[in-house]
């Protein structure tokens, strides 16, 4: 007799036997591992989301690691794990867990107010970061990103993404227990802090990486490592060269002899997820930071946590089911941390690792690239274009919009879509580069050229806003570009990022080059320290700081005052002026419309512009009222926020 053909039901109930088979295998090692603290209303409230969470969990390692025979092993114990972390969480954050799993859309208020710094540059140490928290106040913060801190290599360190250990503080910042304080204290101030977990690679000098290089077989298992070039020689055939100023390829010779995968410098060896023990050891990692008070993670070059022989690494599927398992195993143990993304890639690959169930924020590449295009074209076209079609992700989620970072500027526009108007995305990236490092007549900007590769054409820019908008240069229209641009990321919806120091028009610091051991990465040239003498001028409109500052303030207390600009939902509107953006943010009361002059000379819109709009409104900025009916004219880089009731 013939088998009758498999049906949905039948597979989807197979699937049900299968993760309640392994639910009670799960449950029956918890207690056995944790005994008599399966009690009270805490372990009820785990039990609980265990029960939700599971399945979701189960299905995601099974993707990845379902094919091995230890399976089931390793679930339990990655679950175990989660149960004592919860254990061991303290009581002021599970009361967050619960008020923030009763309000998820927290943060896409229009209070939220990011901001992000290297602690050392900043303000010395944890203390000193302490020590400013009534100036965060001042400014409005509610999130509070503090660039990587962890124990790194004194001299080799990426900026201290090369990681040594996950669970010590840099020396010379303070200690965990001084972060965990800090932490404390920026929450009773309602700021949530924001540090990086660097999860592609480690150090060469954290233990696994010792213990690998000296020859253990079980953190060997940690790392990509291989006896000779046969594989490294394959897998460079589909893989790009990131870091070619430091070493050609993705592999660096170990003093042995043999290869390890290194995507990115020479001292950061990318770890092995085809390692469940590697997956269980961040988690791990990630739970101990977010039972210190962490509220985000930014998870660091997501695109590269899976290899795959014949592809080119990056954004694999499996990067994307690892992320989504990491991030249950936190609903799990900690349910109020939140993933931020770091995807530097296409732009359709972008919003691919947004999601309730991945990360939940993202920073907005594209955005921030084609503000400076636009500034450097006089030209928005590009960037309305990216607003209408790929601003608007899932209304659970939302962007950091920011304007400039710690790391270099790279022209992530999709080659197809500046072809729509012509324009060839070679040349015109090429065009970008040589306008904002001074090799185009007429260029306001200062930046510095980063990872220059002649061979392939590619360039990414470094500077500080101030100086890339032509503050640096003396440009008349400096200050306006300064905040224009911080107008569009404080208005378009999401997280705005200010990255410290460009609230006062701080400048580039090009005293980077005298240290040999930052020579060689131009990014420190807009990683300044604290810009005393800025901050100092703050109050005194006669100064390019004060000036500055007092933009940014107005603009804060405006975007705090309007219900509008909350959530991420935005309208494109049509200007019918290539130099003039223009958007629109809908509310349940009123709608702001936002207009931004991108051209070095006034620009009118028509009448008929705003045909379908009410005949007047009142400019958020300016406080002006404007007869739409008459059209309107922006001077020079102006911006309107115009509300519409």
């Amino acid at each position: 007799m013939r088998a009758e053909p498999a049906t949905r039901g039948n597979i989807v109930f197979a699937r049900h036997q299968q993760i309640k088979a392994a639910l009670a295998y799960v449950e029956q090692r918890l207690k056995t591992a944790i005994g008599s603290g399966r009690r009270g209303a805490d372990w009820a409230a785990f039990e609980a989301r265990l029960h939700m969470q599971f399945p979701t969990l189960c299905a995601l390692f099974a993707e990845v690691y379902g094919e091995r025979e230890d399976f089931l092993d390793q679930l339990a114990e990655l679950v175990v794990m989660a149960a004592r972390s919860w254990r061991e969480r303290g009581p002021e954050l599970k009361a967050i867990d619960a008020a923030r799993e009763a309000d998820p859309h927290w943060f896409q208020s229009n209070r939220m107010l990011g901001g992000v710094c290297y602690v050392d540059r900043y303000a010395g140490t944890l203390e000193g970061v302490r020590a400013r928290i009534p100036y965060f106040r001042e400014l409005g913060l509610t999130y509070l990103h503090l660039m990587p801190l962890f124990r790194c290599p004194e001299k080799n360190s990426d900026g201290g993404y090369a990681v040594s250990s996950y669970r010590d503080v840099n020396p010379a910042l303070g200690t965990m227990e001084q972060l965990k304080a800090l932490a404390a204290e920026l929450r009773a101030s309602g700021i949530s802090l924001v540090v990086d977990f660097i999860f592609n690679h480690t150090s060469n000098e954290h233990a696994w990486a010792k213990q690998a290089l000296a020859g253990d077989a079980e953190y060997e298992k940690f790392y990509w490592i291989f006896p000779d070039r046969s594989l490294p020689d394959a897998y460079e055939r589909t893989v790009r060269e990131i870091f070619p100023d430091d070493h050609p390829g993705s592999f660096v010779q170990l003093p042995d002899g043999r290869w390890i995968w290194a995507t990115f410098y020479h001292f950061q060896w990318d770890l092995n997820y085809a390692n469940p023990a590697v997956f269980r050891a961040m988690a791990g990692e990630m739970l101990f930071l977010a039972n210190q008070g962490i509220d985000f993670l930014r998870m660091d070059a997501v695109a590269f946590i899976w290899k795959q022989l014949g592809t080119p690494c990056e954004s694999l599927p499996q990067a994307h089911t690892l992320i989504k398992a990491f991030n249950a195993v936190c609903r799990l143990a900690a349910p109020s941390l939140l993933f931020k993304s770091e995807a530097i890639v296409h732009p359709d690959e972008v919003v691919e690792y947004i999601s309730p169930g991945e990360c939940q924020i993202s920073y907005n590449p594209l955005q921030m690239a084609l503000t400076w295009e636009g500034l450097a074209t006089r030209d928005a076209r590009l960037l309305a274009q990216a607003l209408e079609r790929r601003h608007n992700i899932d209304g659970d989620c939302a962007w950091v919009n920011y304007v400039r970072s710690h790391d270099d500027i790279g022209w992530t526009f999709a080659d197809e879509d500046a072809a729509e108007f012509g324009i060839d995305g070679f040349e015109h990236r090429r065009f970008l580069n040589n306008f904002y490092v001074n090799r185009f007549p007429g260029s306001f900007a200062r930046g510095v050229p980063f990872q220059d590769n002649p061979k392939t054409g590619d360039c990414r820019i470094c500077g500080t806003a101030a100086s890339l908008a032509g503050v640096e240069a003396g440009d008349i229209g400096g200050i306006e570009r300064v905040l224009l641009a911080y107008s569009i990321a404080l208005s378009t919806g999401g997280i705005p990022l200010l990255y410290l120091g460009d609230e006062v028009g701080q400048l580039n610091d090009y005293s980077y080059a005298d240290d040999p051991h930052q020579a060689i990465d131009s990014r420190w040239v807009h990683r300044p320290h604290y810009p005393a003498q800025r901050y100092a001028e703050r109050e005194d409109a006669a100064t390019d700081a004060g000036r500055i500052h007092a933009g940014f303030r107005h603009l804060i207390r405006l975007r705090k005052a309007t219900p509008a600009l909350a959530g991420g939902r935005l309208i494109g509107f049509a200007t019918h002026n290539p130099h003039v953006l223009g958007y629109q943010r809908p509310g349940a009361d009123h709608t702001v419309l936002v207009l931004a002059n991108f051209a070095d000379t006034p620009q009118a819109l028509a009448a008929g512009t705003f045909g379908a709009l009410p005949a007047s409104a009142r400019d958020l900025v300016s406080g002006v009222d404007y007869h739409l009916r008459d059209g309107v004219t922006l001077g020079a880089r102006q911006f309107v926020w115009l509300s519409l009731n």
